[in-house]
């Protein structure tokens, strides 16, 4: 992952950070309409602008390649959803393991870090396999890449995790042993706001 910045170390963003995040969020939100049909970006904005550690987070996605934009609006919390849109997985957050029991389970060649622990360090949730489905259907992504997902409790117990890509324009989820690490597989985020 990119070095971290003093932003990182106290989890907000400087006026200029701020408003040349604001800046890319508003383009990409203006780009790519069918993302959110009848989502308002006024209202978007003023809700990131509220919440600071959020918008943090986001800057988090935004640096690491992940090209964050909003998919959807979920009701019943009342929360903007943004996913990792970047057409590859982002380019900095690759060559990770699943977890952290699946980093301190190589013996040798250890990855720098764990997905796992770098969603977490940056304030966001691994997308999980409905939402990387949903994902798929705004676009075309991970051709060339594939992104750790989410790994059900059940699978990860047994030392596997899985993981998504799209091949032969069809979108697969499959699996792997969670100490595996790929040059050509990363992770997508998810934040809710």
């Amino acid at each position: 992952m990119a070095k971290p910045s003093n932003a990182d170390t106290r989890r907000e963003l400087s006026q200029k950070e701020r408003d040349e995040l604001m800046s890319i969020l508003a383009a990409r939100f203006n780009s790519y309409p069918n993302r959110h049909k009848g989502l308002d970006w006024k209202k978007i904005q003023e809700r990131l602008l509220a919440n600071p550690q959020k918008l943090w987070s986001l800057h988090q996605m935004e640096s690491t390649g992940g090209e964050p934009d909003v998919a959807g609006f979920d009701e019943k919390p009342g929360e903007y959803i943004f996913f990792d849109c970047s057409a590859e997985t982002p380019k900095d957050r690759r060559s990770l393991c699943y977890d952290r029991k699946a980093l301190e389970s190589r013996k040798e060649f250890k990855p720098r870090n764990s997905a796992v622990d770098a969603a977490s360090s940056m304030g966001v949730d691994l997308m999980n396999e409905k939402q990387y489905m949903e994902m798929q259907t705004l676009g075309k992504f991970d051709t060339r890449t594939s992104s750790w997902l989410k790994t059900p409790p059940e699978i990860r117990e047994l030392g596997g995790a899985i993981f998504g890509d799209r091949r032969y324009n069809h979108v697969f989820i499959y699996h792997n042993g969670a100490e595996s690490y790929y040059s050509g597989r990363g992770f997508r985020g998810v934040l809710r706001v």
